[in-house]
């Protein structure tokens, strides 16, 4: 069957929970593109759920054509930065600048063209195969009459090859694995085509090949098609291993922002997790490694080894 034939549902559902929204200043990172512009600027940003700030005056450069990875510990305020970025949290304060321009101000489709949003656990409608659902990312690239046209084939047969997704489009979403379900969900994010694509843990559920493959494919992406990418990752060794620029975030405001050599310090990887850290150079891959070192609490819960005297010895033997 031909993707054009599958296209019959509605995809505007979708594209609203695939859409991105608004933006921080205590701190700003100077990233530049060839020409010298940051496609993506957020400036002065607050915003909160209604129990106070969860960010606070973040100001921060995005460069052009790049990967930029949030990271931090849970509740930093990481993700919360990457919603309002994307239109899914409205800010009590401040902007999104894209190119120059408010994205606050732009339709739905318009910012929908031009961004692309991967939220942390999407939901899927009951009965949508596999199919369906990446087609539904070519909503905001639709005619006036919404017709299906052979770009948007193309858009979707490419999404579903990077992800490796061939052998699964007939299967209803909802019947997939955890991992096989992130992958139909970055499938639709890459259909969308956009030229900035933010997406929230796109690693849930995946194990540490299918972690390294899915970067890879956004890392390849990001290349070829000269998109910004924007990421929030837990594992700080795949952050460091696949960022352009890494932005540390702590109790909702940046704390450091810059390439891996420059964040992924002994230091600042203590003060953003409040745990002990050597940072360690692989020579192979040219990447960060941080490996845990035990807490206080750890060290003085572990009973100390006696050494019998000499007594003690002797009487054992």
């Amino acid at each position: 069957m031909k993707l054009s034939e599958r296209s019959s549902i509605d995809a505007l559902e979708s594209v609203e929970r695939t859409s991105l929204t608004t933006p921080p200043t205590s701190f700003v990172a100077h990233g530049t593109s060839a020409t010298g512009e940051s496609s993506l600027r957020i400036r002065n940003l607050t915003a909160d759920y209604g129990a106070g700030p969860v960010l606070s005056e973040i100001s921060l450069d995005i460069p052009r054509g790049a990967i930029t990875v949030l990271v931090g510990a849970n509740g930093c305020g990481k993700s919360t930065l990457l919603k309002t970025i994307a239109r899914q949290l409205k800010p009590t304060h401040g902007e999104v600048l894209l190119d120059g321009e408010d994205t606050g101000t732009w339709s739905r489709t318009q910012f929908a063209r031009r961004v692309g949003f991967l939220p942390q656990d999407p939901v899927a409608p009951e009965g949508v195969t596999v199919l369906d659902l990446i087609s539904r990312g070519r909503h905001p690239h639709r005619g006036a009459f919404g017709r299906w046209r052979p770009t948007d084939d193309q858009a979707v047969a490419e999404a579903v090859e990077l992800t490796g997704l061939e052998s699964y489009l007939d299967r209803q979403v909802t019947e997939l694995s955890g991992g096989q379900r992130q992958r139909v969900w970055i499938a639709l994010a890459l259909a969308q085509q956009t030229d900035v694509l933010l997406l929230d843990e796109p690693t849930t559920y995946l194990d540490i090949a299918h972690q390294v493959e899915v970067l890879d494919i956004l890392s390849d992406l990001q290349r070829q098609r000269g998109i910004t990418l924007v990421m929030v990752l837990h594992e700080l060794n795949m952050a460091a291993r696949y960022a352009d620029q890494l932005v540390a975030i702590k109790d909702g405001v940046v704390l450091a922002a810059g390439t891996a050599e420059e964040v992924m310090t002994d230091h600042t990887v203590s003060e953003v997790f409040g745990m002990p850290a050597r940072v360690l150079h692989d020579p192979e891959s040219d990447a960060r490694l941080v490996v845990p070192l035990r807490t206080r609490r750890a060290a003085s819960s572990t009973p100390e080894i006696h050494e019998p005297n000499a007594t003690e010895k002797g009487t054992n033997d």
